[in-house]
């Protein structure tokens, strides 16, 4: 699964908002950066490139055999990598001057406590700075890819992706979880578009089939369903945005909120 992730996923839907994210963390000037849910180490690897030598980066992910990939994959300079429940942060109180995060606090099971455990391990003044993705309806391959599958199991369509990635898109909410969790009811939150590119149809159908939770939603329904559920939805994005060179759109909430 990690190898569909980074193959197709990276470059579709996760390099652009690593780009954006990692922009906006350069421009607060941070001395230490704790990075939440790193995965592959996308973000990662755009820090440690643009941040300098003396902004000291600690990259962290749930998942050991994850951490150990992405460590494997390298960066542009030393970074720290460590295993750590974003629920139960393994740090001081107040030593880090932003806390980042991915696409991942929609996966935490407790995000109050994750927003708060955020606020406790920043100094005064540090923010943390993150994205989660708008409605899948936004996100045309997602969406699409959601609309083949319910096509082969009408009865009980696979909906992991309008579920949960595409299921934290409430700014409002969002805005409320984390003054709840004590900071700064000023907090900023950008809807940013992005086109999301790809090569040929049979490539967002890969990474999103195979390379993330939807496929075991898709084996739960039918273990021998992979390929053909695959191949479904292949076809319907080469419905809609043809076979190759295909372009669909994406929009995702970006989050600056301090600690005051």
């Amino acid at each position: 699964m990690r190898t569909s992730c980074s193959q197709y996923l990276v470059p579709l839907v996760f390099q652009p908002y690593a780009d954006d994210l990692a922009n906006r963390i350069v421009d607060l000037r941070p001395a230490t950066v704790l990075e939440l849910a790193a995965g592959t180490g996308v973000v990662t690897r755009v820090l440690a490139t643009q941040l300098p030598a003396t902004s000291a980066i600690t990259a962290t992910d749930l998942n050991q055999p994850m951490i150990d990939h992405a460590a494997a994959v390298g960066t542009a300079r030393p970074v720290t990598w460590r295993q750590a429940d974003g629920g139960d942060l393994p740090f001081e109180d107040g030593i880090f001057d932003t806390v980042t995060c991915q696409f991942g606090v929609m996966f935490f099971p407790d995000r109050h406590r994750a927003f708060t455990e955020m606020h406790r391990v920043l100094r005064p003044g540090g923010s943390a700075v993150f994205n989660v993705w708008d409605h899948i309806e936004h996100n045309e391959f997602e969406a699409t890819i959601t609309d083949a599958l319910a096509t082969m199991f009408p009865d009980d369509p696979p909906l992991f992706l309008a579920r949960t990635p595409h299921g934290y898109h409430d700014t409002a909410l969002i805005r409320a979880e984390l003054v709840a969790a004590g900071f700064d009811s000023l907090l900023t939150i950008d809807t940013v578009p992005a086109r999301s590119l790809a090569a040929s149809c049979t490539d967002p159908a890969i990474g999103f089939c195979q390379g993330t939770p939807l496929r075991n939603e898709i084996l739960s329904r039918n273990p021998e369903s992979l390929a053909d559920a695959t191949n479904v939805a292949a076809r319907l994005i080469a419905d809609r945005f043809g076979e190759t060179d295909i372009d669909g759109a994406l929009r995702a909430h970006v989050v600056t909120a301090r600690k005051a």
